[in-house]
Order: structure tokens, then sequence, then C-alpha cells
């Protein structure tokens, strides 16, 4: 018979590293493309009826419910590894795109011009959009985490819901107000926050049936529901502390 410690060390490792179970590594792998191609789309202005929005605003909030996911079945420690995952692969195409961009174009290579619109991106968006995406996905995952706890693992919909009105707000708030602070009105900004975080949130509600679908799916394949009672939220912090 196992002792008492080594069912705590196994568990704790289970809670640890959320990557051993069957479906985790997929989903981030698919939680980062829908990233980095939202990022790619994002140049292109779409327009329905009188509405004008960018390509990104197709494919980015599929990133916030893809933090539900993670979250609800796999804990915050999850979470917080995907959201890392992203990061870090998004800082890697801004920086490949940008060296790529100043390398000199091979003779009768003419799409320059179309490869700087898809690929180069001013510093200042840069910096907006990570910042936002970070901001906003870990505001996400600490309110779905905490929600989980205290509503005792009840009513998933309040929480998706709940937790991406918060972090599509931060999110919204942050890259509108860095990339157009100083640039144009602010009732512009607002006009631009308020259509842009409306739509977000809808499009969360609507995908909410979707979520429960793959949630309930993935808990009782990966036969795990994490609650996290006594998590260290702590966004640098490479471990999980609940039980």
């Amino acid at each position: 018979m196992q002792s008492e410690a080594v069912r705590e060390r196994k568990t704790q490792l289970l809670h640890d590293y959320p990557q051993n179970f069957r479906y985790y590594d997929l989903l981030v792998s698919a939680f980062v493309a829908v990233l980095l191609i939202s990022n790619l789309v994002a140049p292109k202005l779409v327009s329905w009826g009188p509405f004008v929005f960018s390509g990104a605003q197709l494919l980015f909030p599929i990133t916030y419910i893809f933090g539900d996911i993670f979250t609800e079945v796999y804990g915050y420690a999850g979470s917080r590894r995907a959201i890392w995952n992203g990061f870090l692969a998004s800082i890697l195409m801004t920086v490949m795109g940008t060296i790529i961009i100043g390398l000199t174009p091979a003779p009768g290579w003419n799409n320059q011009a179309a490869y700087e619109i898809v690929f180069g991106s001013m510093p200042r968006i840069v910096i907006a959009s990570l910042l936002a995406y970070w901001a906003g996905e870990f505001t996400n995952s600490f309110i779905m985490a905490r929600m989980k706890v205290l509503s005792n693992g009840k009513h998933l919909w309040m929480r998706t819901i709940g937790s991406t009105a918060v972090g599509q707000a931060v999110d919204t708030v942050m890259v509108i107000g860095i990339i157009f602070a100083g640039n144009v009105p602010l009732s512009t900004m607002l006009n631009l926050m308020i259509s842009g975080y409306g739509g977000k949130v809808i499009y969360e509600a609507l995908a909410t049936p979707l979520t429960y679908v793959v949630v309930n799916s993935l808990k009782r394949i990966e036969g795990v529901d994490i609650m996290d009672t006594n998590t260290d939220f702590n966004p640098f912090r490479a471990k999980l502390a609940s039980r």
C-alpha cells in the first residue's frame, strides 16, 4: 500500500505538471495557434453592415474560451503555463517578423510592402497587444479560479461569462488606451472600447453551450476537476500550492 506521503506527492505532481494529462498539450498547441493566427489576420479590416472590425476580433475571443477551459479543468497552474506559452510565442513571432522585414529582399521579389503589412507593426502596437494579452488572460484565469471555489464548482456559465467580462475589460482598456492615447479624442477611444468589449463578451456568452460540452468531456476523460483552494496566484510562480 502506498503511504500517505507518496499519495500526497503524486497529487502535487499532478497539479504542478498539467502537461501529463492526455489532451493538455494538444489544447495548449491549439491555443497558441489561435493566438498567433489572430495576430496575423489583425491588419485586415472587415465590414459587416454598418460595423467595421479587425480580423482578429473574429478569432481572438476564442483564446478566452481556451483560458476558461484550462482553468476549469486543469486549474490555475494549467492556465498559467498556457498563457506563458502564448506570450513567449507571440514575442518570438514579433522578433522574427521584425528581423525578416529588415533583411534585404531578393532581386525580383516584389512583395516587401505586403509582407510588412502582415508581419510589421509599430512598437507601440506590439507593446500594447502583448501587455493587454498578458494582463487580460491572467485576470480571466484568476477570476475563473476564485469564482469556482466560491461557487463550490457550480454555475459554470456564470464563471465563464463573469471571468471573461472582467478579463476582456482589462484587455480592451489596455490595448485601446496604449495604442490611441494622445492620438485620438477620448470619445473615440471610449467608442472603440465599448463596441469591442461588448462584442467579445457576447461572443463568450454565445459559446457557453460549447464550453460546457468541452469542459464536461475533458473532466470525464482526464479524470480531474481541480479546485484552486490554496493556490499561489503569482503569475511568475511555476508551481501550484493547492490540493
